[in-house]
């Protein structure tokens, strides 16, 4: 008797292994793909892969030995570089690719998290190891497709039994992913441990299950998938297949969201942004007394029932007898309420820009101005440019003075600035003299003793003291002075500006 529930117990556990396939996750549902390299002969699927087979050390059918071994274990690698090198082939140009590299951590800074960057190795390795493990992704797109298109309604209903509840009460969210682990993983794992010892004399004896005693079979555990097996093969077909959805639904996206706000259009997006701001002021007043529980409970049972057959049937005739009709209706209502209500005349933005022009002192007898050149800087003697000894940067013509980017001029002529003092005083510019009359220029004063200290210095006078001593005080220098005729010495520099205003450039569509 002992006997003959031992075998019957390691037959169960063989039937065991053979449905988890060694404890792999892999999408079964559809034949073993077919893979094409460079126009060969297909490839013919492997058989389904015994234990054996996913075993650590594989045996091979013909060759035996150390020396089968290895050779073997060559071929098989070879066969993989040869494979992920022919995808790679057609996703990385090897000819003359300019791969950008990540810029190497500064020294003596926090490194963070150094990655490797791109490397056809790496890339191999990773996307092997990647493979090999994807597969429960997989199952659980295939598991969640399943419950949403009713292929078994008993598990659809009880999904929306569970979502309902979560709906009607929230508090019990944080309830959802322990019992999920409790009973998708935990209790199945325990049934693996202890399975049900199918034995019997006759029809009317049987044996039940019993959770007690020592375990009977060996534990699951998830490895992944071998390479270039079946398995191998399933997770690659998935992978591009869920490749070309996310490309057909991005590419859905950015044909739906994209024009309409991208401004590409600016009545239509003026008109959407308009919509949605009122809809932000609406949810935000509102939003407390919305029932938000049988709102999310209708849309969730909605949602899920729209993926019956019978359902989408309804769906897709209502939509070409009753939908597809209005469309073109409610499509002409919306552009007349755009064109009718969104007004776009505004004139376009201005600003004033400014330049300055700089001249020098070419002789310090004669007293004649050299034309220097236009400068963004006024190059007053505390600027950073002038203490640091550097030359002022422009162009020597105003016809070379270009507008902004993105700018164009608003006025044909550049107008002289008569307001001199309130842009000095603005920048607060030390040292200089401000022309009030005439042509408005802005000098540096003169310094007899040293010419790279600004202001104009004084004798200080002697003032007594409480104890009958004279101390010598220092009177403040002034910041600036006015003067009208232009008399005595100044520095070597002078300065006025330029003012002009700009205007935004109308870029077309086309163009931008």
């Amino acid at each position: 008797m002992e006997h003959l529930i031992s075998r019957k117990h390691r037959q169960n556990h063989r039937d065991i292994m053979d449905d988890y396939n060694v404890d792999v996750f892999v999408n079964r549902d559809d034949p073993i793909p077919t893979v094409v390299l460079d126009g060969s002969t297909p490839a013919r699927p492997r058989t389904p892969p015994t234990p054996a087979e996913h075993s650590d050390s594989e045996t091979p059918s013909v060759r035996t030995g150390l020396r089968g071994r290895f050779s073997a274990f060559k071929e098989k690698a070879k066969i993989q570089d040869q494979l992920v090198e022919k995808l790679l082939s057609q996703v990385v140009p090897l000819d003359d690719a300019h791969i950008p590299q990540d810029e190497p951590a500064p020294k003596g800074g926090s490194p963070g998290v150094v990655r490797p960057n791109f490397n056809l190795t790496t890339m191999s390795n990773n996307f092997r190891r990647f493979n090999a493990r994807i597969g429960v992704v997989f199952v659980f797109q295939a598991r969640a497709i399943r419950v949403l298109s009713w292929k078994k309604p008993t598990h659809t209903l009880s999904f929306l039994a569970v979502y309902t509840l979560v709906c009607l009460d929230p508090y019990l969210l944080p309830l959802l992913p322990l019992t999920i682990i409790l009973i998708a993983i935990l209790i199945p794992n325990f049934v693996a441990r202890h399975p049900a010892a199918e034995f019997s004399l006759s029809s009317e004896q049987a044996i039940g299950y019993s959770p007690h005693g020592p375990p009977l079979a060996p534990a699951i555990t998830v490895k992944p998938v071998k390479e270039l097996s079946r398995d191998f093969f399933h997770n690659m077909r998935d992978l591009q297949n869920s490749m070309e959805d996310f490309s057909q639904l991005h590419d859905a996206v950015i044909r739906l969201v994209v024009p309409r706000t991208n401004f590409s259009d600016e009545a239509l997006s003026s008109a959407l942004f308009v919509v949605l701001f009122a809809a932000c002021l609406f949810i935000s007043i509102a939003s407390n007394i919305l029932p938000w529980r049988f709102i999310f409970l209708a849309l969730g049972w909605a949602a899920t029932c729209s993926g019956h057959p019978a359902v989408q049937r309804q769906l897709q005739t209502a939509h070409e007898k009753h939908i597809h009709p209005q469309e073109e209706k409610a499509r002409g209502f919306v552009e007349k309420w755009v064109e009718r209500d969104v007004i776009l005349d505004d004139a376009p933005e201005t600003r004033e820009v400014e330049i300055f022009e700089l001249q020098r002192l070419s002789g310090a007898a004669a007293g004649e101005w050299e034309p220097w050149l236009f400068s963004a800087s006024p190059y007053d003697p505390l600027s950073a440019a002038r203490v640091a000894g550097d030359r002022p940067t422009g162009t020597r013509f105003f016809e070379d003075v270009l507008p902004p980017r993105g700018w164009e001029w608003s006025e044909k002529k550049w107008a002289l600035d008569l307001w001199s003092r309130e842009w000095v005083e603005e920048r607060i510019i030390t040292g200089v003299e401000v022309e009030t009359e005439g042509e408005r220029w802005v000098y540096d004063i003169y310094d007899e003793r040293a010419a790279n200290r600004v202001g104009v210095v004084e004798q200080p006078a002697p003032i007594p003291d409480s104890k009958g001593k004279e101390r010598v005080r220092t009177p403040p220098k002034p910041s600036w002075e006015e003067g009208e005729d232009g008399d005595g010495r100044r520095g070597d520099w002078r300065r006025r500006r330029w003012v002009r205003l700009v205007k935004r450039k109308n870029i077309p569509e086309a163009a931008a």
